[in-house]
């Protein structure tokens, strides 16, 4: 092989070796870097062999159908604003996806109480059981963390909001909660903007979805009732940080309390949060339709 040649695969491999050690931020140039081998590799081997017929190019793909992405995971404040605008009604029945997300994580305990018990340890233990709840129903379960670590809020929204077809479930342990019972929290309501057509802001992304957010925390909280005595039967309010930014129908679970004489009491409590949450979700999921967002037709909630 020609030295020039070998030198400029090397010189294209460095390249690409380079921009995929500095990792995901760097997708699109090492995009730009893949194309370019390619393109670099096809004039070399064109340069080597004789012209083809004319005709069609090799790699012409034919017309596909347009196709609406999900905003994308790494979706930060700056770049949710867009995703509104790739709003659009999902058809009933298209709820496959459960975003679950054990609060706290790494050097955040959470609550804390007897026997050494953190909540961040402890909600683990739910989550693990709940999964196995929901894909026993047919739902894809995405985990916003499954170690000791401690996405950010909006880490934890970003992974919801990327999703199509998603309800978003945190889990806590209270504090000072009763012990035995369980509760159910969706945001209070949030004013819809005045400009009808506007992006919706990052810190507002959950507005279009507090009608939906209901349904399903009182349906699951009814499950709850049933199954933890003294628990309430409807879902109640509050400005739970990580549902706020979520932009799609969201809840939060919270569990007893830290301050259970004994860490058992609240491990008898796994089963049936459980089954209660997947039973809930299931009632929930023949009137899941997503709103129409801003930026397309109709731009407001069914």
């Amino acid at each position: 092989m020609p030295k020039k040649i070998v030198g400029r695969r090397k010189a294209l491999r460095f390249g690409i070796l380079l921009h995929v050690r500095d990792g995901l931020k760097y997708r699109t140039t090492l995009l730009a870097a893949l194309l370019g081998a390619g393109l670099a590799l096809a004039v070399m081997a064109a340069s080597q062999t004789k012209p083809q017929s004319a005709g069609a190019p090799a790699n012409q793909v034919p017309p596909q159908s347009t196709v609406t992405p999900a905003a994308p995971a790494s979706a930060t404040p700056q770049t949710l604003a867009s995703a509104p605008s790739q709003g659009h009604y999902v058809p009933r029945g298209a709820l496959n996806i459960v975003v679950l997300d054990p609060a706290h994580g790494g050097i955040d305990l959470g609550a804390r109480g007897t026997e050494g018990i953190r909540e961040s340890e402890v909600v683990l233990v739910f989550a693990a059981e709940v999964r196995k709840a929901l894909e026993a129903q047919g739902f894809q379960v995405v985990m916003t963390r499954e170690g000791n670590d401690n996405p950010s809020f909006d880490d934890r929204s970003a992974r919801a909001n990327a999703q199509h077809g998603a309800v978003f479930v945190t889990l806590h342990i209270a504090s000072t909660g009763l012990a035995g019972t369980a509760r159910v929290y969706v945001v209070p309501d949030i004013p819809p903007l005045n400009d009808a057509n506007a992006l919706i802001p990052w810190d507002r992304a959950q507005g279009p979805f507090v009608g939906l957010s209901h349904q399903l925390g009182d349906l699951v909280q009814q499950e709850l009732a049933k199954r933890f005595r003294g628990s309430p039967t409807s879902v109640q309010v509050a400005p739970v940080r990580q549902l706020r930014t979520t932009a799609a129908p969201a809840i939060a679970v919270e569990i007893s309390s830290v301050s259970v004489q004994e860490r058992a009491d609240l491990d008898r409590m796994v089963p049936g949060v459980a089954e209660a949450i997947a039973q809930g979700i299931v009632a929930f999921k023949p009137s899941y339709v997503l709103p129409v967002l801003p930026g397309t037709p109709g731009g407001k909630q069914p």
